[in-house]
């Protein structure tokens, strides 16, 4: 079986799991006109009562992602990103880019488009409530470059602490390999994502300084 095969075939499998559960689980809306993704998480985030339902539902879906990013959102592969402690906007925004196309990655979007709008925002509400599993630095003098060249750069978008915000990510205590491949893509352009001001604040990089930034960005809390 060709590797697309294989992917295409497990992608259909996991499918059909999430219709079932769906089939099996209760309703959280009751009834009326259709809400967008982003209004039902400003829902969310004012109800808690809500906000559990949502969890629930987030909860059960990511037992189909937990193979690749692990449990609760801790990635046990370093070129597999980190879900937990993502920040839920900008998350499930990912997952709409995923399901609409703009983000490539062909095991990805056929997931992605296989889950309706509760289970996106579910998604985004039960990583973001993880913790992130703290890794400390192996080398403290390249963590120190590191931290030398985010504090210059990184932190005006990503924040001191390497938090993000809505519309950027939280990338501490990301996976390293991840990382690293993310940024030389950014600098190279050879990656499918496009993003003018990472383009821009990448290009200047050297393979020295996205070894230091990683090493300083994945011990940060």
């Amino acid at each position: 079986m060709s590797h697309l095969t294989r992917v295409t075939a497990i992608a259909l499998l996991l499918c059909l799991s999430m219709v079932g559960a769906q089939a099996q689980a209760p309703a959280l809306r009751n009834g009326g006109p259709a809400v967008s993704p982003d209004a039902r998480l400003r829902e969310v985030d004012r109800d808690p009562k809500l906000y559990e339902q949502y969890f629930r539902t987030g909860k059960r879906v990511a037992a189909f992602c937990a193979n690749c990013h692990g449990e609760g959102g801790n990635s046990v592969k370093t070129d597999v990103p980190n879900l937990a402690g993502q920040n839920t906007s900008y998350l499930l925004n990912q997952v709409r880019q995923f399901s609409d196309g703009r983000r490539k990655n062909e095991f990805m979007e056929g997931l992605m488009k296989a889950l309706s709008n509760d289970e996106k925002v579910g998604i985004a509400v039960f990583y973001a409530s993880q913790e992130v599993v703290h890794r400390p630095a192996r080398d403290a003098a390249l963590a120190a470059k590191g931290k030398a060249y985010y504090d210059r750069i990184c932190f005006r978008c990503h924040g001191e602490s390497g938090h993000g915000s809505d519309q950027y990510a939280r990338i501490a205590g990301q996976q390293p390999d991840y990382l690293t491949q993310t940024l030389r893509r950014y600098r190279d352009g050879t990656g499918n994502r496009v993003d003018a001001l990472m383009a821009a604040n990448t290009r200047g990089m050297s393979d020295s300084d996205i070894q230091a930034v990683v090493a300083y960005v994945t011990a940060m809390r």
